[in-house]
């Protein structure tokens, strides 16, 4: 990507060498289905019925309100089915090499949580009855994350806008599809991508644009989004 001014550096150097992250995420994932399968003796019908670890982790508004916020993060790795698994991490690994060779692994995994934290908070504040588990909201925001990295580096966005376009279309087209996890999850991650990408230009004066204050604000930013989608989740679940 292309730097203009200072000495921030730009997205590419930044970049991994391998993404070492979206591989071990896609691990975790398939690791906990495997233990939540076993414990429901089934690959396609997985829940809070059938499985312990599962009904410890997903998100459930009643739950989180009496202190369980660690759901806000299981649920993330949680999933109903193998095709539910199996599209997500077949996204995740499509989607996740991009923008963490692009941003770099640590900072990858900073955006992906703070955009798994932001699909809680959407689905805290809108449905927070619902049973909600799945990856596709921090998937949604790696979408984000793309869609700035190249709106940042002055590439042609039409293929990322139509993907996130498709995805959404098909979250409102299929039934139990949690819509709000999606849009909370994209919105959260293009946030955090932008802080880490844009905000240094916007915040350092020219001559204190240096790599290390590039870095210290990026990480504020994901920092205080991941902060606010906690605290959004709080209030929401308080309130019903």
């Amino acid at each position: 990507m292309r730097q203009a001014g200072g000495s921030v550096p730009a997205a590419r150097m930044m970049g991994a060498t391998r993404p070492l992250v979206t591989y071990g995420l896609i691990a975790i994932n398939l690791v906990i289905f495997v233990l939540t399968a076993a414990q429901a003796h089934s690959a396609s019908n997985i829940g809070p019925g059938t499985s312990r670890v599962f009904f410890d982790g997903v998100l459930f508004g009643p739950l989180v309100e009496q202190g369980e916020y660690w759901r806000l993060f299981t649920s993330g790795f949680l999933h109903f089915s193998v095709i539910h698994v199996g599209l997500n991490m077949l996204t995740l690994y499509i989607l996740g090499r991009d923008l963490e060779m692009a941003i770099g692994s640590k900072r990858f995994l900073g955006i992906y949580v703070t955009a798994l934290f932001g699909g809680s908070a959407a689905v805290s504040v809108f449905s927070p009855d619902a049973a909600t588990a799945g990856a596709s909201g921090a998937i949604y925001g790696v979408m984000g994350g793309l869609l700035v990295a190249v709106l940042r580096a002055k590439l042609p966005a039409g293929q990322i806008v139509a993907l996130i376009a498709i995805n959404i279309v098909i979250s409102l087209s299929i039934p139990n599809i949690s819509l709000w996890a999606h849009l909370g999850g994209l919105a959260f991650g293009a946030a955090a991508t932008a802080g880490v990408l844009m905000a240094p230009r916007w915040v350092l004066p020219e001559g204190r644009r240096t790599a290390a204050a590039a870095s210290r604000v990026g990480w504020g930013s994901i920092v205080v989004l991941t902060l606010l989608a906690i605290a959004i989740s709080a209030v929401a679940v308080a309130a019903v």
